[in-house]
């Protein structure tokens, strides 16, 4: 998928690659492409905060009609990730400070557990693999480079609670992923990628040294890191 680019009518659109209708595959299979196009350029922040898109304009960018955009929309839309309005246009959901203090607790709350779920299964494997995306992203923040960076810290981040085997705890993350990351591209666009520091390497030590409390650590201390930026750039308004 490339960035957002804008309509005629000056609105965002999401450009992505889903079979067109020659050739396309079942229904069910180009929802599914679709809900997961529409869930990457949230993760990935190119849905900008209050800059609506139409259905119409979705649909034209991905190649498909609109019924499986309509479909993919709702349930994206069921986990607050985005809100259809009455007018039709589609935008992310307003970030209130109340909203944004139920996403850091929530965050608080799930991801350390997942880190320790994951943590026993967790080996010295894994941790090269993570040291590896690290890197990559160190080298994205050096270049400035922040669409490649959304797209490593969320790698590095579902490596290791992918590796808990949650059906239950994991989905709920990947919502909250969904809300709040539009907004953390908005900052890093605001500031650069200077200001961002991790905990990655801490987890990737915690990992290889078999310590499943100090990988929950330095999963919440990232946490703590990035919402804090967040909040500090004023994006959470009451």
């Amino acid at each position: 998928m490339t960035g957002p680019v804008a309509d005629a009518a000056g609105e965002q659109a999401i450009s992505g690659e889903v079979p067109g209708p020659n050739g396309s595959p079942q229904r069910g299979v180009r929802r599914g492409e679709v809900e997961r196009a529409l869930r990457d350029a949230l993760l990935t922040g190119r849905f900008v905060p209050g800059r609506p898109v139409t259905l119409r304009g979705l649909a034209g960018e991905l190649g498909v009609s609109p019924m499986p955009v309509r479909e993919a929309l709702r349930t994206v839309a069921a986990g607050n990730a985005l809100e259809i309005r009455e007018n039709g246009r589609i935008q992310v959901p307003r970030m209130t400070a109340e909203r944004f203090g139920e996403i850091l607790d929530a965050r608080l709350l799930l991801e350390p557990e997942l880190a320790r779920r994951a943590a026993p299964t967790l080996g010295r494997g894994d941790a090269a693999e993570l040291e590896a995306i690290d890197t990559e992203i160190d080298a994205s923040l050096e270049n400035g480079d922040v669409d490649t960076y959304m797209r490593l810290n969320h790698a590095f981040h579902f490596r290791i609670y992918s590796a808990a085997g949650s059906s239950v705890i994991l989905p709920l993350v990947e919502t909250l992923w969904l809300q709040f990351g539009p907004f953390m591209r908005t900052v890093y666009g605001r500031l650069g990628t200077a200001a961002l520091v991790d905990h990655h390497k801490d987890a990737v030590s915690a990992i290889r040294a078999a310590d499943t409390e100090a990988l929950a650590a330095a999963v919440a201390g990232d946490i703590r890191c990035g919402m804090t930026l967040l909040a500090d750039a004023g994006l959470a308004a009451d």
